[in-house]
């Protein structure tokens, strides 16, 4: 898995770094970043306020209301999501054969944005496979 990040990341000019989290737990499954001060409680807090907009508690209460409405079983509708601070994007993505784990690209926002959609989503056809 580290492998597969460390190409996502080397392959993408501006790409800062790329994790792998569980959506169950918040634990990584791997993680690969570029960046000297991104320490391991930086990189497990972003692992963890990723699980919380895909999963949290807030989300899944509406998920679980929209399912009770239409009566259907409670399911995660939520793909993708983009985020930007002043200096990065964050782009994540649900891996779609394995939907308990995230794939999480940063980039400098001097990228452009298609191009860091698209290195995501070639990305997750090799994550896929090494998700347990």
């Amino acid at each position: 898995m580290n492998q597969t990040l460390e190409k996502l990341v080397g392959e993408l000019d501006g790409a800062l770094a790329a994790a792998v989290v569980d959506l169950n737990n918040g634990l990584l499954l791997g993680a690969h970043h570029n960046v000297p001060y991104f320490t391991q409680s930086y990189v497990d807090a972003v692992g963890a306020a990723a699980v919380d907009m895909f999963r949290g508690k807030t989300i899944t209460a509406v998920e679980a209301m929209m399912a009770a409405q239409r009566g259907e079983e409670l399911k995660y509708h939520i793909k993708e999501i983009q985020t930007t601070t002043d200096g990065t994007y964050h782009f994540m993505a649900v891996v779609p054969e394995k939907p308990d784990y995230l794939l999480i690209l940063v980039t400098r926002t001097t990228i452009n944005l298609g191009s860091g959609w698209m290195a995501t989503r070639a990305a997750l056809a090799e994550v896929a496979p090494k998700c347990p």
